[in-house]
């Protein structure tokens, strides 16, 4: 998916890594409804790209999303009848899904205001680190909406834990970068000059790492939501051993005994 060319975002692909910039600086990089179903869509191609490991999902201008654009989708939204509003919550949801689904461990590399959609994005990742001065809102309900939006109730408790998630979703108020790092939804922080430079060594890393594997361990994270214990450990039984079939396990135990350090080539 090297060639790709977007016309609602910026696309890049370097040694296996993809970074997606939102490209509307001017008002924060809003999304649109043609920039939504332009995501889902590559998200979903990502699944078949051997030449993508990571993905780093960027800020633009010192802001990394404010969330659905006023004007090109919520003033829209409020003449629609409810199959189209339905049609569009699906697939604002299916965008969600489509992160999930594309086998590729997805970074967050966020910047200033992360709000609303932005912040959904950001909580569908697999990885996240901000600056100092990231500010993230589940703003849901300040624009007259319920806080259950494109999976946040099933997915911010799981990172921040239920009461946290609750008091920002009923309320829409701000989280701190701070209060971020310290609630566990961002990994780290790191100044805005190093932010994209720590953001692609930590992409690089994994990229560099057994990338079948990676999808495994995706998978995994995301199924294992809905499994008890023992169906949980049945299934990374059977994952592990899908994962010791491959030339990278191999390659890894060659390397170990010969004291080298493994070169994984995802297969």
């Amino acid at each position: 998916m090297a060639d790709l060319k977007p016309q609602h975002f910026l696309w890049e692909v370097v040694d296996g890594v993809a970074t997606v910039r939102l490209n509307r600086p001017e008002r924060k990089n809003p999304l649109t409804f043609e920039s939504y179903a332009e995501l889902r869509d590559t998200f979903r191609a990502l699944v078949d790209a051997d030449d993508v490991s990571v993905v780093v999902f960027a800020p633009n201008g010192g802001n990394f999303c404010s969330g659905g654009d006023v004007h090109e989708i919520i003033g829209p939204l409020v003449g629609m009848d409810m199959k189209q509003l339905l049609r569009f919550t699906r697939m604002t949801g299916d965008l969600v899904k489509a992160m999930i689904g594309c086998g590729k461990p997805i970074i967050s590399a966020v910047d200033g205001v992360c709000v609303g959609a932005g912040a959904i994005i950001a909580m569908a990742s697999d990885l996240r680190i901000a600056t100092p001065e990231a500010s993230t809102a589940f703003l849901f309900t300040r624009v007259g909406l319920a806080g259950c939006d494109m999976g946040a109730c099933a997915m911010l408790p799981r990172i921040i834990g239920q009461g946290r998630a609750a008091e920002l979703l009923y309320t829409g108020r701000s989280m701190s970068a701070t209060e971020g790092e310290r609630w566990g939804f961002y990994n780290a922080l790191h100044p805005a000059a190093e932010l994209e430079t720590a953001a692609l060594a930590m992409a690089r890393r994994i990229a560099g790492g057994p990338t079948f594997a990676h999808g495994i361990t995706k998978t995994q994270l995301n199924q294992e939501w809905n499994m008890g214990l023992e169906q949980a450990i049945e299934a990374e039984a059977q994952a592990q051993a899908i994962c010791m079939q491959t030339a990278d396990f191999e390659r890894a135990y060659h390397a170990f005994v010969a004291h080298e350090k493994p070169k994984f080539e995802g297969d």
